[in-house]
């Protein structure tokens, strides 16, 4: 089995695009600040991962932008859910519900066991 960093890489590449719009859902945030926001909820991302997930939004049409003035520089660029990513918002949460819960209930069992070899329980 991959390592835990590994592993978890693995499963939060599949959320994050959901996570990232969830961030969005109740006003604009430049790209830097989703990042932060991320690791501050428990889900570390390198910078450089948050800008290719967004522009992937963007070219979706789930998310738009635009420029604002910064205090301390440049102009940033602001991110904000269109209606079409407030929809794919509201099914992925739905679909996320359904599976969390599946898994939840597969893996609680199992984790309680104490069959099950301690390098998983820790997983």
């Amino acid at each position: 089995m991959s390592p835990p960093v590994e592993r978890r890489s693995l499963v939060l590449r599949g959320v994050l695009d959901l996570c990232l719009l969830a961030l969005l859902q109740d006003q604009p945030v430049y790209g830097y600040e989703l990042t932060e926001r991320l690791a501050d909820r428990g889900l570390p991302v390198a910078a450089g991962s948050t800008y290719p997930l967004l522009a992937r939004l963007e070219k979706a049409g789930l998310v738009v932008t635009d420029q604002r003035p910064s205090p301390t520089g440049p102009p940033r660029k602001y991110y904000s859910l269109s209606g079409a990513g407030r929809a794919a918002l509201d099914a992925g949460r739905a679909e996320w519900l359904d599976v969390a819960g599946a898994v939840s209930g597969l893996l609680s069992p199992a984790l309680a066991s104490p069959a099950v070899p301690q390098e998983v329980s820790r997983a």
